[in-house]
């Protein structure tokens, strides 16, 4: 289950950054227990790229390699990109057969040019967002947001928010486990919201409360934990709260914990024989009907249906897909 192959589109000056990225997040980590991605990278005229750095970086495979993709990355190019009619062909064909199409940043703006964004919500770098909108108006354009999933199509920001979009395909197609497992070894967030905002206009006032709460609250999501009760942890109104956290970390109190809670469920679905109700007491809910309606709510299917699919085994000392 989920994707293996993946192939990234590499356009003429190809970002250096977001293939960079790419390599990073879909490496091999056989030795953590991961199993490998095949990853492969072609443009339209197999030979040299230059990338926005002026280097050159050789590609070895044409579009036909597309085909055999269940990932393709758009990676960015130059700004406003117009893609070819040979690549057009071949994202579509892709497309079709049911391969999952990820853009961001110029990425996106190309991928519109295909006509697969027509009638779907999309995003780009903030700075592209207004010409994206007035370009394709068939696209339903969201400047704010880090990365918008639509299912088989997902678009995303520009330059590091390559990074929360690629985690987020993780962790959607082989579970929360896996996703973290990749964050810890790249250093990297393991989940930011795809609707948090892409920048902030000011600077962030710098609050160490704030985190400790927040880890605190990781440690202790087995209790039944309130949005007074941070607060007062953090010695603040709960008005106070909400505003300083919401802008730490994108979303409010009570979404951060349902998240994180989902979170925890997942994982201990994916890693442990722990029953339903096991799982409730760990992650702080009051019962199952609570946890099953909301693990429904998000992923589409029932805890049992979920653990069937993700469930992971322990080998040597660390733990395989089945």
């Amino acid at each position: 289950m989920g994707f293996r192959s993946i192939v990234a589109y590499a356009p003429e000056s190809l970002s250096t950054l977001g293939l960079g990225l790419a390599v990073k997040i879909f490496s091999d980590r056989y030795q953590l227990g991961v199993s490998c991605f095949d990853f492969a990278v072609a443009t339209d005229t197999p030979g040299p790229v230059v990338t926005d750095l002026g280097l050159i970086q050789h590609v070895e495979h044409g579009l036909d390699r597309l085909a055999q993709a269940d990932l393709i990355l758009l990676i960015p190019g130059e700004d406003y990109p117009v893609p070819t009619p040979a690549a057009t062909a071949a994202l579509r064909a892709a497309h079709e057969r049911g391969a999952i199409i990820a853009a961001y940043c110029s990425g996106s703006y190309l991928l519109a040019g295909t006509g697969l964004l027509d009638g779907l919500r999309a995003t780009t770098h903030w700075r592209m967002a207004s010409a994206l909108a007035a370009r394709f108006p068939r696209v339903r354009t969201v400047p704010d947001a880090l990365y918008v999933d639509e299912g088989q199509i997902v678009t995303c920001a520009g330059a590091a928010a390559a990074l929360d979009m690629f985690l987020h395909l993780v962790r959607r197609e082989h579970g929360s486990s896996v996703a973290n497992m990749i964050a810890r070894d790249t250093v990297a967030s393991p989940q930011r919201f795809g609707g948090q905002a892409q920048y902030v206009s000011s600077p962030v006032p710098e609050d160490e409360r704030i985190p400790a709460v927040l880890a605190w609250a990781w440690e202790n999501l087995r209790q039944p934990l309130s949005v007074n009760e941070l607060a007062a942890r953090a010695h603040m109104s709960p008005r106070t709260f909400a505003r300083r956290f919401k802008t730490a970390t994108g979303t409010t109190p009570h979404a951060w914990l349902l998240n994180q809670r989902l979170n925890r469920v997942e994982e201990l679905l994916e890693t442990t024989d722990l029953s339903i109700q096991e799982i409730a007491n760990e992650t702080g809910y009051r019962n199952t009907t609570v946890l099953r309606e909301q693990f429904i709510k998000r992923r589409g299917m029932p805890p049992r249906v979920y653990r069937s699919s993700f469930h992971r085994t322990c080998t040597a000392g660390t733990e395989a897909i089945r």
